[in-house]
């Protein structure tokens, strides 16, 4: 199970109504956060969810709309009693970055490590998490980030039973582990069955339709891509400064057979996005227009309410 909330959905600028756009999402006890533009940690507060347990933020890319609010959330962080490192992840600079935005939050009382990503595609996997960086199109560097969760197969007790193993070394082989018993050596994969559909979210924002996204978001459980402009004449502003509309994105949700796609990173212009929505489910029947806040549980298969 993974817990998804959009902190907010637009872009460039925070309108009193609508905050800069932001992920933050809930996996086995901790959090994780993408993008931290100007008054991120407002609406973090407002949604009520636990942001000292941070432990990883990824970064897209260093304009301020997705950057300018860090030091501010890790300064709310500290004044919560953070104590444990945190990671921040983002493209080649950040350290350069990180430290810059820094110098206005000289006493953090945790340790921030850097991690720069150089590649077109790299795995920044953590906390139990596969999460994959891939490069996007836009006027300086910029990345989606992939998140999938794995769920192993079901554990076969007649698997085990035929093997004579006892059931004391049973939950140990069922978490991957190896036993030995009476002078043989027994794996996991010996009493489990073949790994079940695992869970997959696919955050994109600030880019231009590339075929990359198509296959880093193929089969994702939720596809999360910025639809910024939707007005008829929108198409020529969005190549223009290397943005999206809400009709593009909705072409990629279809070519990656995504299950649901939320939009986001709204331009300022657009009072009601949501007033697109019938025109953008003509391409992407299952598309969200989402509001600050907006929360999905992502279960599995078997497992949905």
């Amino acid at each position: 199970m993974i817990d998804v909330c959009l902190l907010g959905t637009g872009g460039m600028m925070p309108l009193p109504y609508r905050y800069l756009t932001s992920l933050m999402i809930r996996y086995n006890g901790t959090n994780i956060l993408v993008d931290c533009g100007e008054g991120t940690q407002i609406t973090a507060k407002r949604l009520g969810w636990s942001y000292k347990a941070i432990d990883l933020i990824l970064i897209t890319h260093f304009h301020a709309d997705h950057i300018s609010g860090l030091p501010g959330f890790l300064l709310m962080m500290g004044n919560a009693d953070r104590r444990e490192d945190v990671t921040i992840v983002g493209p080649e600079g950040l350290e350069r970055i990180v430290r810059s935005l820094l110098v206005i939050a000289p006493r953090l009382p945790f340790k921030v490590n850097c991690v720069e990503i150089k590649e077109n595609e790299a795995d920044v996997s953590m906390l139990g998490l596969k999460i994959t960086a891939f490069k996007l199109d836009h006027n300086l560097t910029c990345y989606g980030y992939c998140f999938e969760l794995g769920r192993a197969g079901r554990f076969n007790p007649d698997a085990a039973k035929s093997l004579g193993l006892p059931v004391r070394t049973w939950n140990i082989l069922q978490h991957g582990g190896t036993v030995e018993h009476e002078g043989k050596i027994y794996t996991s994969d010996m009493v489990m069955g073949e790994d079940r559909k695992g869970l997959k979210l696919t955050y994109c924002t600030d880019s231009r339709p590339t075929p990359s996204i198509v296959s880093h978001a193929k089969n994702s459980d939720l596809f999360i891509c910025e639809g910024m402009y939707g007005e008829e004449d929108g198409e020529e502003k969005a190549k223009e400064k290397k943005h999206m509309t809400m009709y593009e994105a909705a072409q990629l949700a279809k070519e990656a057979e995504v299950k649901e796609m939320w939009l986001t990173h709204f331009s300022p212009s657009l009072n009601k996005p949501a007033e697109y929505a019938d025109k953008v489910k003509e391409i992407f029947p299952d598309a969200v227009i989402p509001k600050d806040r907006y929360v999905k549980v992502l279960n599995f298969e078997d497992e949905d309410e």
